[in-house]
């Protein structure tokens, strides 16, 4: 929400989702209007392999492992793999190794649709890898939307007469 309250709310969560969207229609519309000059193969890996790296890592480990203990490195591997800057980085890379081509929109796809579509962002080590509410956040919501309903406020700023 702001840099001295780390959390989201439902309505500024949704916001979040909202901009991503954006950018995910801006993207598959440029996707969709270069079609026919996409080259599939590397489509399907630059979509697939963040994933595969990524998430199912992780997801295998949080089903398989007693108590759904998933190990940090696990985490690391999701919040790199799903990072705007470091695939940012890999499109770059490719398009100085490779040259630039249609099939690279895929990975802003990808991301973009984790967020806009599924919510899924970064996971922070203090959460559970796969999305289940925590106690504490849980908690601070409630109290959150306690306040407010009673109070009749929704903090914001007074201004001065």
């Amino acid at each position: 929400m702001d840099t001295r309250n780390l959390f989201e709310t439902r309505t500024t969560y949704r916001l979040l989702r909202l901009e991503y969207g954006l950018g995910l229609i801006v993207t598959a519309a440029a996707f969709i209007d270069h079609i026919s000059e996409v080259r599939w193969i590397p489509a399907i890996i630059l979509f697939a392999y963040i994933d595969v790296i990524g998430y199912l890592p992780g997801l295998i480990t949080y089903h398989r492992t007693p108590g759904r203990h998933v190990p940090k490195v696990y985490y690391v591997l999701y919040n790199t793999m799903h990072s705007l800057a470091v695939q940012g980085l890999v499109v770059l890379a490719w398009i100085w190794w490779l040259g630039f081509e249609w099939a690279l929109l895929v990975v802003p796809l990808h991301l973009f649709g984790d967020r806009a579509l599924l919510g899924n962002f970064l996971k922070p080590f203090a959460v559970s890898f796969e999305p289940k509410a925590h106690p504490a956040y849980t908690g601070l919501r409630q109290a959150l939307e306690t306040s407010s309903k009673a109070t009749g406020e929704h903090r914001q700023p007074e201004v001065a007469a």
